[in-house]
């Protein structure tokens, strides 16, 4: 079959991923709550055991993209997660939605950096802003569409979408080995090496790397302190909603409804925010990355608190919504600003793979803490630690700030955005 163009295959990617993702995700922690009884410190467990997985096999297998072919690491995983979702929504109790967790976490390293160094090499560093700007609007747009699904299924059985959203990436993973180009990929020297010892070499490059960019490191420390707060919000955010805030019963409507209206209002006001926004925010030079970066994370710290706080579900919802926007816009600048300080493309898939593990850290580190926070003192006061885990992260990005945001040394050099 005819490999199709990178930039293309990259937005068709985004969208089903996304739209898998909704389906499959929607409404689990709706599942996990109601029908197995789920604690607050579960539900944090939940994402806890993922990301240990993740944490352990990051590296490795950002390394084997490194070296051998990253659309079959990309491919590898997206399968994976399938299996992992179908595995979730079969699940009769905690200890089969943790193994799934487990399943899911080493899934999710194979495509993690190999997606991201997958698309720089195929797109170039020049064009990179636009891909992840557009991809990211086809992302949202097919999570909208997959929470629409999502919802309509999980009313004849919360199981229904869970598994489905898996299936669809089974589906995914396949079309993507027979469409997905990779021209701009050269592995990584092996000389001749066995797999263990270029293994050992490529990581030692990468580790090399990020040890002599001071700023690779500032944004491992950004990472870790954005995953303690995401494992609390994450995990919680359907909890809190139904145990501390309330759902009202307005026109008889379900609470899976509910969350499927939730979820889609986050994604409408994504789309409509960051369409003007696009050419603007692929515009950013490096020092402006930084502001907008700084800005997004206050306005999630704000959100954060205001979420835990709120005493009424109207004021919860505008909370939580402002919070997933600023998230949402985030996630495609923070990318872009990432995969342009790795200049080496020979190792690129390792050090954004070990970049990850800092955002992995932080959730399986501190997650457990705010999910015991959450079982001795309430919800609320989970939601208030992850935004306090935050804060941080602004310290750091000050820092990124003195030096406009781009390793000194690099200033000058043509490659960097």
């Amino acid at each position: 079959m005819r490999r199709l163009d990178a930039h293309r295959v990259w937005l068709g990617y985004q969208g089903v991923e996304a739209f898998a993702f909704s389906l499959g995700w929607t409404v689990a922690a709706v599942f996990f709550v109601r029908e197995l009884g789920l604690s607050p410190l579960q539900l944090v467990l939940t994402g806890t055991v993922m990301e240990v997985a993740y944490f352990l096999f990051e590296v490795p297998t950002g390394i084997v993209a490194d070296l051998y072919c990253r659309r079959t690491s990309i491919v590898i995983g997206v399968v994976g997660l399938g299996f992992g979702f179908v595995w979730t929504g079969l699940a009769g109790g905690a200890a089969g939605v943790l193994a799934a967790a487990a399943l899911t976490g080493f899934a999710w390293t194979f495509k993690s950096g190999a997606a991201d160094a997958w698309l720089a090499d195929e797109v170039g560093l020049e064009a990179l802003a636009g891909s992840y700007q557009r991809g990211a609007q086809a992302a949202r747009v097919g999570a909208l569409l997959g929470i629409g699904a999502a919802v309509g299924l999980a009313l004849i059985d919360l199981r229904l979408p869970i598994v489905a959203g898996g299936i669809l990436f089974v589906v995914l993973g396949l079309a993507l080995a027979l469409v997905m180009p990779e021209r701009g990929f050269a592995p990584a020297e092996r000389e001749g090496l066995g797999a263990v010892r270029s293994m050992g070499r490529t990581a030692a490059a990468g580790a090399r790397l990020i040890r002599a960019r001071p700023l690779l490191l500032l944004m491992v420390g950004i990472a870790f302190f954005g995953g303690m707060w995401s494992e609390g919000l994450d995990r919680l955010w359907e909890a809190h909603f139904l145990v501390s805030v309330g759902v009202p019963g307005l026109a008889g409507l379900d609470s899976v409804v509910w969350f499927g209206v939730l979820a889609a209002g986050s994604l409408v006001l994504a789309i409509a925010v960051a369409k003007p926004l696009v050419k603007r925010l692929e515009a950013l030079g490096p020092q402006g990355t930084v502001r907008i970066l700084f800005a997004l994370d206050v306005a999630m710290i704000v959100g954060t608190v205001g979420f835990a706080l709120a005493g009424s579900f109207m004021l919860a919802v505008g909370a939580f919504w402002a919070t997933r926007v600023a998230r949402s816009i985030a996630g495609p600048v923070y990318a872009t600003w990432l995969n342009s300080n790795v200049d080496d493309s020979s190792v690129r898939a390792t050090v954004l793979s070990m970049t990850n593990l800092g955002d992995s850290a932080g959730e399986w580190g501190g997650g457990p803490v705010i999910g015991a926070l959450g079982n001795a003192f309430g919800i609320r006061t989970a939601l208030a630690a992850s935004a306090a885990a935050l804060v941080p992260a602004l310290v750091l990005y000050g820092r990124a700030g003195r030096h406009d945001g781009r390793e000194p040394e690099l200033s000058a050099s043509p490659q960097i955005v």
